[in-house]
């Protein structure tokens, strides 16, 4: 016996309501016959809405019981619905794995293997880019959730919106390999005030904050992550420098 909903869902001229697809979508997928009523201009949404005690619409019906919108469909066929407000490590982890693949398919292009130290050099550097654009997109918001537990920051308010900047401009030098006198001690700098401003945070002080490594409007908890971005800038900041010296040295006349 085939399963019927009824749907009814926006539908007008200049907007198709996303949720509706979707909660449509999630019907036919789970083998439902669906009866797809449009709600076709303000009047009669609001009418409908009116009608069935609702404020938002889809609205789906299953059995002659209101379910309620896609959320409450997702929750009735026993998936999980996302809360907003849950902390969540995933955006952290989206660009450390899309920057290594990025670093990993360079390398492939340039010496023909994606295994190589330049790789890991672009993986750190193409990783410090990302986040400095993730926080370039709200400086302010950056900036204020970021006061939250940056030492230097506290101190010296403006630091906030620096901040991003020299992060990113310190992994777009790193990329190239040029400048480093500069990018260096710059991501020295701002990674190691970074890597004591979290362990203070979170391992002394045991607050429990948001971290804003890849925004000011995330979820990502404070804590190992967060605390391994910086020591990734530091490692890369004095393998960059020991290099640097390093072949200096090497090339000075004897």
């Amino acid at each position: 016996m085939s399963k019927t909903a009824i749907i009814h869902r926006m539908v007008m001229p200049d907007h198709t309501c996303p949720w509706g697809l979707k909660a449509r979508h999630l019907l036919k997928s789970r083998g439902y016959k669906v009866e797809d009523h449009w709600l076709t201009t303000r009047e009669e949404t609001d009418a409908f809405k009116a009608e069935h005690g609702v404020k938002t619409t889809p609205q789906v019906f299953i059995d002659g019981q209101r379910i309620g919108g896609h959320d409450d469909l997702r929750r009735y066929l026993g998936l999980k619905v996302r809360d907003p407000k849950a902390t969540t490590y995933t955006p952290v982890l989206v660009v450390f794995l899309t920057t290594a693949f990025m670093a990993a398919m360079l390398s492939l292009s340039v010496f023909g293997t994606p295994l190589t130290v330049r790789a890991g050099e672009w993986f750190i550097a193409l990783s410090m880019m990302v986040l400095g654009m993730l926080k370039l997109q709200n400086v302010e918001g950056f900036s204020s959730m970021f006061l939250n537990y940056d030492l230097l920051a506290k101190r010296w308010t403006p630091y906030g919106t620096v901040y991003p900047f020299a992060e990113f401009g310190a992994g777009a030098l790193m990329v190239a390999g040029v400048l480093t006198w500069l990018s260096a001690p710059v991501a020295l700098v701002i990674g190691a005030i970074g890597a004591v401003s979290v362990f203070k945070a979170v391992y002394v002080d045991k607050r429990e904050l948001k971290c804003a490594c890849v925004g000011g409007d995330s979820n990502v908890p404070l804590g190992f992550l967060s605390l391994t971005e910086n020591l990734m800038m530091i490692a890369m900041a004095v393998w960059m420098l020991a290099m640097q010296f390093g072949g200096s040295f090497a090339t000075m006349p004897m």
